[in-house]
């Protein structure tokens, strides 16, 4: 009986025992299937599903011709691997790591451009500033960062140089130094239009300044990705599910901007940088009757492949706000012409303008003035006093806001760049003074940026139209090519009348060319240029005083001037020179203005007004009639000079240019162009040499004299000709068998006689 009461206690204690493991087992199967399912299954898909971001390829900048001023490019990072510390590391770096780090950092220096001292402190530091250890592979710093192909090339010769038979060797001469592929942003041509393009960082993931700020969604595109299951070793499963979304590239922006144009801009900055090393200096190249920006160009300027050197974070052309001085003046003309108050052959009091409380407004030759004179002769005069009476007499408060309004000063012009700023205009119908509102009409007392003024001027220049400046011409798709937008040109208002605006650039085209224009250095032959220079003391940012000696100085000007192709604006601030600021326009601003004016004009294909060259080598012709040119050629001081181009203009062009350079020309053939000169180009000879001038007719050729000539200078002129030259002697021409003023025609003989002395015989 107490057996049996035994067994039916175990039987019971054991279907207890199994209920209750059933009953945990049943429960954690309920708690797993809902409670936890979630969690579960989230752990279970991240094991088995593997997503992938696809990142896009950056969108190249373009210029205006598809030259590429930035793209995105491979790029590779250099990594070290350390001296393993546990059985661990050494699993991954086996014998891969660096033995020598001095050694190797001398190196990598001079290819990654780092400090031998750096390189090693990194390859032997193993603990970080917060007393971390560190992984046994570590970063060798910015410049090892994102390095190119060229480095690479450099580094991987390092470790695999090339034996005395040519062949590599196979064991690495470098070891524990890696190279991880990446991408990277490059700027080919470096510091060129630098302040434009801005700059995107080492990371990629940050734009700054310039387009690529501006442009930073359009460029960056969007980025895909891939989603699919895996195994446990991680391979596709075969019919897994996969979810494919592309990443899509940036587009590339095509800009306004000219290569070989800013390269001009370039070239000319450097050259006053090097010299003069003002604070700042802006160049700003137009097409007025676009709107679109050709050049832009600054100093201080920075190489966006090497951010980090950056000192001046501004483009000055549109971030800079500074007083125009006489500049200005050319709106305050305009409105005067629209408006009918401007006559130019009016006379006025010049010197000073004392019709205000306070101290007088003066002429800028300290109120000295030039006496009664034309409105026209003031314009040219640059007069102040004209000026004032133009505006603060005759338009008065009212019409002086209206058309600074209308010209958009103290606005924005909206160009498509980060950090405009738009400039300082008082509020003239609530002045300070009556003063405040006089000097305006001169360019004091008011801030403009470049891009504003340039957009000002050009309205004059295009017909009475202000733009819109463009700095962007269009996008495209960066694998088809496709335009996706276009940026059209955009008026904003019309300012004055075309019959205005045509009078206006005909006055300041004799700013350049009259007897009394303050602009005649910046003349270009055979070009009608129109401007106006422009003058302004600097202020103590401090005192608010006047600062002595320091100057902003600047030139607007635009080419042709009744069809204009370009308006180049140059402002120079603060010089280190002591000359007086007359000069600096002179020394300064001609060079640079004339330099990119000239040469952009000829790379434009700009063909010079033949009329006005023929006009200007009768002018030099009338000025020396009542000498030979052989006498001025004589007279003047003997000096040497470089033969300049003179193929390919016309005889008289060519003729007009030898004899300022105090040459003797001769003009062989009928003809009306020049295809052929000797002396060549460049070469140097003596003030007083004869200058032959083949025409592309060359009929009726006259024989000279050459008595007292070289071989040399009769072999020359042979030349061209195709004659036949039979020399006796040497030294100098004593005689010629054919006479001189002989017409030839090229199949003759001609046999000359020289000796030592160069002197005829008797």
């Amino acid at each position: 009986m107490d057996f049996k009461r035994r067994a039916n206690a175990r039987i019971l204690l054991m279907g207890l025992c199994f209920l209750l493991v059933f009953g945990v087992l049943t429960g954690r199967l309920w708690w797993l299937q809902s409670v936890d399912a979630a969690w579960i299954m989230q752990k279970g898909s991240n094991q088995w599903e593997r997503e992938k971001v696809l990142q896009p390829k950056r969108g190249s900048i373009l210029d205006r011709n598809g030259q590429v001023l930035a793209y995105e490019g491979k790029a590779y990072t250099v990594t070290a691997n350390l001296q393993p510390r546990n059985e661990k590391e050494k699993s991954w770096v086996g014998d891969n790591y660096v033995r020598d780090p001095f050694g190797t950092a001398q190196k990598l220096a001079p290819i990654l451009g780092s400090s031998v001292d750096s390189l090693t402190k990194a390859m032997t530091q193993t603990y970080d500033a917060e007393g971390k250890p560190l992984k046994f592979y570590v970063n060798l710093g910015r410049e090892a960062s994102k390095i190119t192909e060229e480095q690479k090339a450099q580094i991987l010769a390092l470790q695999h140089p090339k034996d005395a038979y040519g062949k590599e060797v196979k064991e690495n001469q470098l070891p524990g130094i890696s190279l991880t592929e990446t991408t990277r942003r490059y700027y080919p041509n470096n510091s060129l239009a630098s302040h434009v393009l801005g700059y995107l960082n080492y990371e990629g993931n940050k734009a700054e300044m310039g387009i690529e700020k501006q442009f930073d969604e359009e460029l960056r595109g969007e980025s895909g990705e891939l989603q699919f299951m895996k195994d446990g070793a991680g391979f596709p499963l075969p019919d897994g599910q996969i979810t494919y979304s592309p990443a899509k590239d940036g587009q590339n922006v095509v800009l306004t901007i000219d290569q070989q144009i800013q390269e001009y801009v370039e070239q000319a900055l450097d050259k006053a940088n090097s010299e003069f090393k003002p604070q700042h200096m802006t160049v700003l190249v137009t097409d007025p009757k676009t709107g679109e920006v050709l050049a832009m160009g600054d100093r201080p300027d920075f190489n966006p492949n090497e951010y980090w050197g950056i000192t001046n974070y501004l483009n000055l052309a549109i971030s800079f706000p500074f007083e125009p001085g006489s500049t200005f003046k050319i709106i305050t003309l305009a409105a005067a012409i629209q408006e009918g108050v401007y006559h130019g052959e009016e006379k006025y009091a010049s010197g000073s303008y004392r019709k205000i409380k306070g101290k007088p407004i003066n002429d800028h030759n300290n109120g000295l003035g030039w006496g009664n004179i034309t409105f026209a002769e003031g314009v040219q005069r640059s007069s102040n006093v004209a000026f004032v009476i133009l505006g603060y007499e005759r338009l008065k408060q009212e019409l002086l806001t209206k058309y600074f309004h209308d010209f958009g000063i103290g606005q924005l012009t909206n160009i498509d760049l980060p950090s405009e700023t738009k400039g300082i205009m008082r509020d003239l119908s609530h002045p300070r003074s009556e003063r405040d509102v006089a000097v305006t009409t001169f360019g004091q007392g008011v801030a403009v940026t470049a891009i504003q003024q340039a957009a000002a001027v050009g309205a004059v220049a295009n017909g009475g139209e202000l733009l819109r400046p463009r700095i962007v011409k269009e996008l495209r798709d960066p694998h088809t090519g496709e335009v996706t937008e276009k940026f059209e040109r955009v008026v904003v208002r019309r300012v004055v009348s075309e019959q205005t605006a045509k009078q206006a650039r005909d006055i300041l085209e004799t700013v350049i060319t009259g007897d009394h224009g303050t602009g005649k250095i910046f003349d270009l032959k055979g070009y009608h240029v129109a401007g106006k220079t422009g003058t302004a003391q600097k202020y103590d940012e401090k005192t608010g005083k006047i600062m002595e000696g320091h100057y902003i100085v600047s030139f607007i000007g635009f080419a042709p001037k009744d069809n204009p192709r370009l308006l180049v604006y140059v402002v120079v601030d603060d010089p280190t020179t002591d000359m007086y600021y007359g000069e600096m326009g002179r020394k300064i601003l001609a060079p640079i203005f004339n330099s990119v004016m000239e040469q952009s004009l000829r790379y434009l294909q700009q063909q010079p007004d033949l009329k006005e060259l023929d006009q200007q080598a009768a002018k030099a012709v009338q000025k020396s009639s009542k000498t030979s040119s052989d006498a001025v050629a004589q007279s003047a001081p003997v000096q040497e000079v470089s033969m300049p181009q003179l193929s390919g203009s016309t005889t008289s062009v060519g003729s007009m240019m030898a004899k300022q350079l105090g040459l003797v020309p001769k003009v062989l053939g009928t003809g009306t162009k020049i295809v052929r000169q000797i002396p060549s180009e460049q070469e140097k000879v003596m003030s007083g040499t004869e200058v032959y001038l083949v025409t592309d007719r060359l009929t009726d050729v006259k024989l000279p004299d050459f008595t007292g000539k070289s071989l040399r200078e009769v072999m020359e002129f042979a030349s061209l000709l195709k004659l036949n030259v039979i020399p006796t002697g040497s030294g100098y021409v004593r005689s010629q068998n054919i006479a001189p003023g002989t017409a030839v025609t090229g199949k003759e003989t001609l046999s000359v006689t020289l000796s030592p002395d160069p002197s005829p015989p008797e």
